[in-house]
């Protein structure tokens, strides 16, 4: 049976200790998202510098959240390209780990048809009998996954669900309304609204920074608490703003080392945030505290 794709998951920043990947701090890192209520994990999404980790480091990454995660959480891998057949041949690589799937992005730079993105997926969906999360990102990949190209996708159980960070809620509501698919929203800016629109959970990386609140603001909005959710959501907005003032996860690992968790060190072509951001950063962590 395939795990519930429903509440909130992080996608696991990569901690780096002198360009390379701190596997005692990532596992650290899951342990203490997993303590406070995430409901899954996703390892070498974005959030973690995929692209910059080669294969070796991302089979690493994966094993190391695994063994954390053992039992009490479930945990998807990225899988990202714009070969399909590479990263279908990736996916085997990883086919034998305990995962609830893999979440799996439109291929970025090429801009291929909707007849060529559905293929893409169906031919990475061949490797694995494993659910595939559909993650569309118009802004990183160039290309949009249509409405009627995910419910065509949708016919097929296997995918299961879909990250859609076009940065529409009503896109995120015509899901709903019209697959099967478990909509979560990777617009973080935009969570209360997906949530109240019926989507239901989010890959956040803003999550990272006091999960619980992120936990509760879903278990509220479910309840119908909407005022309280509403509230609270003001309380976490300012913080997801200055998240994704700079490129992600540059204001995200100096968030963290802030707060002592990694050192705040990234690969390039990714750079750490400004020292302008680091200042607003801190200022919101004070103000979340109180929270």
């Amino acid at each position: 049976m395939f795990t519930s794709l429903h509440g909130i998951w992080v996608p696991l920043v990569t901690p780096m200790h002198h360009g390379e990947i701190d596997l005692s701090r990532l596992q650290a890192l899951a342990d203490g998202l997993i303590a406070r209520g995430v409901h899954g994990l996703v390892v070498c999404g974005t959030t973690g510098e995929a692209p910059q980790l080669d294969l070796a480091e991302q089979s690493a990454a994966l094993a190391a959240v695994l063994e954390t995660a053992h039992k009490r959480c479930p945990v998807l891998m990225g899988i990202g390209g714009s070969d399909t057949f590479a990263a279908a041949s990736r996916v085997l690589q990883f086919d034998d780990m305990e995962l609830a799937g893999y979440l799996v992005s439109t291929p970025a730079y090429v801009r291929p048809s909707q007849e060529g993105l559905v293929r893409h997926f169906e031919t990475i969906a061949e490797s694995t009998e494993r659910p595939i999360v559909l993650y569309n990102v118009p802004a990183r990949t160039g290309v949009d996954l249509e409405l009627g190209s995910a419910r065509r996708l949708a016919e097929r159980p296997q995918f299961a669900a879909i990250k859609e960070a076009g940065g529409s809620v009503r896109r995120m509501a015509e899901l709903v309304e019209h697959t099967p698919l478990a909509v979560l929203c990777g617009d973080d800016a935009l969570l209360f609204s997906a949530l109240c629109h019926g989507g239901h959970g989010a890959i956040s990386a803003s999550a990272h920074i006091r999960p619980d609140l992120y936990v509760r603001l879903y278990e509220l909005v479910r309840a119908q608490r909407l005022d309280e959710a509403r509230a609270l959501f003001a309380l976490l907005l300012p913080m997801i703003q200055l998240l994704f003032s700079e490129p992600n996860p540059a204001p995200l690992k100096a968030a963290l080392a802030m707060q002592g968790l990694m050192r705040d060190e990234l690969r390039l072509p990714m750079t750490p945030a400004s020292a302008g951001c680091g200042s607003r950063l801190a200022a919101a962590l004070d103000a979340l505290e109180a929270v």
